[in-house]
């Protein structure tokens, strides 16, 4: 998230640093952190296309068929990652097609059962590398880690995945032309391994939707552009959600202008708390209407307010599944899907 999509950036980031310290470690999450306004495989392996399913929500297409509506997941922070994520109670919610998890570096092995509980149970599924002390970085010594981490676990996870690069790279201040030469390094160290749909988060966390768009279709005579055709671009709503390139908090215009690029989009992120000054559910309306996937924060996972099931994630046992509810924070989420 941002930090201006302060409360909500700050509410996630610190609360996974705080866990991770305890526990040892086509059409993203927080809001935008605007400074005024105050977040081993080495063949290719092939990608099989998932079986369409009936009552898709959405059509933001990928190489796994159309994305349908659905969560996202965060359970890195929580029991050494070791959570029984709710599968009984999120069956039983129609509406929920496709997950989003997020995966801190060093939790891979944790990830390959999420990831393997996700598909046994029907879902779409897609997998964020999110480095928690990294969100906003402009640091292309970072996403190139999260390039090497994909080529050296996505066969090891399981495969036959969608991949969200990384979470939230990138910041306010970043230019097209640094975003697109940042990505295209990025995406040719993954393309060793994985030939599927890739998603790219636009940076501002999730807000700058301009400036993704230029990286893609080119705003300037000679910019570099991204080369790579088969990417989603992801945006991420919430109420503090802000365009620095615009000069003002996010609005429907910038769905259209995102959806210029000429990729497919998605809502990779949307809940209703950090900041104020966006209307979150007008947008996240907005572009569902435009057959934008939207994926709501949070199934479960979040460091403050916005769980849709409580308790917080349980101890997984093999076997014994665990036992949740919906929260009061479930139909916010779930009503939009």
């Amino acid at each position: 998230m941002k930090k201006p999509h302060f409360i909500k950036q700050s509410l996630k980031t610190a609360n996974v640093l705080f866990l991770a310290l305890s526990v040892s470690l086509f059409f993203s999450c927080e809001q935008s952190q605007s400074d005024q306004n105050n977040s081993s495989a080495k063949t290719v392996i092939s990608e099989t296309t998932a079986v369409s399913k009936s009552n898709l929500t959405s059509k933001t297409p990928s190489s796994f068929g159309d994305i349908g509506n659905g969560v996202n997941l965060q359970p890195s922070y929580y029991n050494g990652g070791n959570c029984d994520l709710g599968w009984n109670l999120m069956k039983q919610n129609t509406k929920i097609k496709t997950v989003r998890l997020e995966v801190e570096p060093g939790q891979e092995t944790n990830a390959k059962r999420w990831i393997s509980e996700a598909k046994a149970n029907g879902f779409t599924v897609i997998v964020s590398y999110h480095k928690s002390t990294v969100l906003g970085s402009d640091s292309t010594a970072e996403l190139n880690a999260a390039a090497t981490w994909w080529k050296n676990n996505y066969s090891f996870l399981g495969g036959n995945f969608i991949i969200n690069l990384t979470n939230e790279w990138g910041s306010h201040n970043i230019t097209p032309s640094a975003f697109a030469a940042a990505y295209n390094a990025a995406i040719t160290e993954v393309r060793k391994v994985y030939s599927g749909t890739i998603i790219i988060d636009i940076p501002g966390w999730g807000q700058e939707t301009a400036t993704a768009a230029c990286a893609v279709k080119g705003c300037s005579t000679g910019q570099t552009k991204i080369n790579d055709t088969k990417i989603i671009l992801s945006a991420h709503i919430y109420p503090g959600a802000y365009n620095q390139a615009k000069g003002r908090y996010v609005n429907t215009s910038d769905i259209d202008d995102l959806a210029s690029s000429g990729r497919p989009c998605m809502i990779g992120e949307f809940g209703n708390s950090g900041g104020s000054g966006a209307d979150w559910s007008g947008i996240v309306d907005y572009a569902k209407n435009k057959g934008w996937t939207i994926l709501g924060w949070a199934w479960n996972g979040d460091g403050g307010s916005m769980n849709m099931i409580t308790p917080q994630f349980q101890s997984y046992v093999s076997g014994s599944p665990k036992t949740y509810n919906t929260s009061s924070y479930f139909n916010v989420v779930y009503n939009k899907l």
